[in-house]
């Protein structure tokens, strides 16, 4: 669904999946200083909203995915991944409860393969699932408790669920940063992103999503048995990294850009982006066994590697939460 903000002046839509909001509006660096400095907000109205009511839904959500839910407090926002039978991540949902439902938004594009799986595991509980994205759009802020939203709108941590009317006005006063900004700060931050960072055999072990978006000591749910075999027995094939790119580049490497050591391809870019402090940085997803240390290269730019998830993850090795940014 395009957003109206993009006829906003300076308005540059970004790149697919993300090409219904915009990816800056004139002047990227200022936008992500200024969204840091909780004076913009960042329209991400390409999410996809899903909103699931009655009273066993929080149970049944607990059933069905990594997270722990079935005592989620109101307002206390969290994530969970919905799990493939061999531990494979195929959704990832951000969400809270207000005390009569629970709010979620999704990557653009996943929502409704999400709410046809949902609505085949109601069976006969009290449950009832729907797609709203045509009248919430997600907004993302910093700080949203300082903010006082629009009557209607769910805060969900940093991001607000307002009510689509209402996108093309500006919320609190707020100047536009653009998905650029965002994107700039998530990859600092050492925030994976479904179908970034994530391709079709990623486990969550591989990405950091173990204590974030997945709960260790809980019930069962689909795809826990491989959960649990990596992390009390052995150790995920793949793992997390943050690159700092030579800055004389010209171009980031784009996501999929195989990554290389040695001449050696060991993984692939996730995101790139270009931060108004860092410079040229960016998210992949290389071989466990790479060395921590070893220079590599992405697309003919030299990179550095900085640790998110260590080598030794698994084997009831927890990531050291010292190695995380700050994490929303």
């Amino acid at each position: 669904m395009r957003s109206p903000l993009l006829d906003t002046p300076g308005a540059v839509a970004a790149e697919t999946p993300d090409a219904d909001v915009a990816g800056h509006y004139g002047d990227p660096f200022a936008e992500q200083r200024a969204l840091l400095a909780g004076e913009a907000m960042v329209d991400r109205s390409n999410r996809e909203v899903v909103r699931i009511s009655g009273p066993d839904r929080l149970s049944w959500l607990n059933s069905l995915s990594s997270q722990k839910l079935d005592n989620l407090k109101p307002g206390e926002a969290t994530q969970t991944l919905f799990l493939d039978a061999q531990g494979r991540v195929e959704h990832h949902l951000t969400l809270v409860d207000d005390g009569e439902a629970v709010w979620g938004h999704v990557e653009p594009g996943t929502g409704a393969d999400l709410v046809t799986f949902l609505d085949k595991m109601r069976f006969m509980l009290r449950v009832e699932v729907a797609d709203v994205t045509a009248d919430y759009a997600v907004v993302s802020v910093v700080e949203a408790g300082r903010l006082t939203p629009p009557e209607g709108t769910i805060v969900v941590g940093d991001d607000l669920l307002l009510p689509r009317d209402l996108l093309a006005g500006r919320l609190g006063g707020l100047r536009l940063a653009g998905l650029w900004a965002y994107e700039a700060l998530r990859i600092e931050e050492h925030r994976p992103r479904l179908g970034f960072e994530t391709d079709h055999k990623a486990i969550p072990h591989e990405v950091g999503w173990i204590g974030t978006a997945l709960h260790l000591s809980k019930g069962c749910y689909k795809g826990q048995e491989t959960v649990a075999r990596v992390h009390n027995l052995g150790h995920p094939p793949r793992r997390l990294v943050f690159l700092h790119l030579d800055g004389s580049a010209d171009v980031l490497p784009g996501h999929g850009t195989p990554v290389l050591n040695a001449g050696e391809e060991v993984g692939f870019v996730g995101s790139s982006a270009r931060h108004h402090e860092l410079g040229p940085i960016a998210l992949a997803l290389v071989k466990r066994t790479v060395p921590v240390d070893v220079p590599l290269e992405a697309g003919g730019v030299a990179a550095s590697q900085e640790v998110i998830v260590p080598p030794d993850a698994g084997r009831n090795v927890q990531i050291d939460p010292a190695l995380r940014r700050r994490i929303r």
